[in-house]
């Protein structure tokens, strides 16, 4: 395994429901499917992933403010803080590491509240609607450009 830092996989509020919360617009991929698809998907380029879930946004700030110690990359699918959050934007805006936010579902197309994030403005990219291939595709582009 080489010497780079783990991406750090973070997911906000609910999405340990996924698979069996509104399947008609996450899926039916469980969150244990969301990590075993980060794991393969660095492991193509033999690198690992660090992926956890909490539905507390103070344990989110804490686990970005982590990842400036420890992570080479960060995906963060922060969920309904998206919207909410400035004191996870705050902390984001600390890292020096890139950052991609992730959205199962295309926020753009759903309620008008969903399409502002406080995330974005300081993500490296975004990636909304794909499922959860988002993550994979996140993942990718870490492991080709993150330290």
């Amino acid at each position: 395994m080489t010497t780079a830092g783990p991406i750090y996989v973070l997911n906000g509020p609910n999405l340990n429901l996924l698979g069996t919360r509104e399947p008609d617009i996450y899926g039916r991929d469980t969150f244990d499917d969301v990590v075993s698809l980060c794991r393969t998907s660095a492991a193509r380029f033999d690198r690992s992933v660090d992926v956890r879930q909490s539905n507390h946004e103070g344990v989110l700030v804490d686990w970005v403010q982590e990842a400036r110690e420890h992570a080479s990359g960060l995906v963060l699918n922060p969920a309904a803080y998206t919207h909410t959050s400035v004191a996870l934007r705050d902390a984001l805006a600390m890292l020096d590491v890139p950052v991609v936010e992730v959205h199962i579902s295309n926020v753009h197309a759903r309620e008008p509240f969903r399409a502002h994030s406080y995330v974005s403005p300081v993500a490296t990219g975004v990636i909304a609607g794909l499922g959860v291939t988002g993550y994979a595709l996140a993942i990718d582009y870490l492991c080709r450009t993150a330290r």
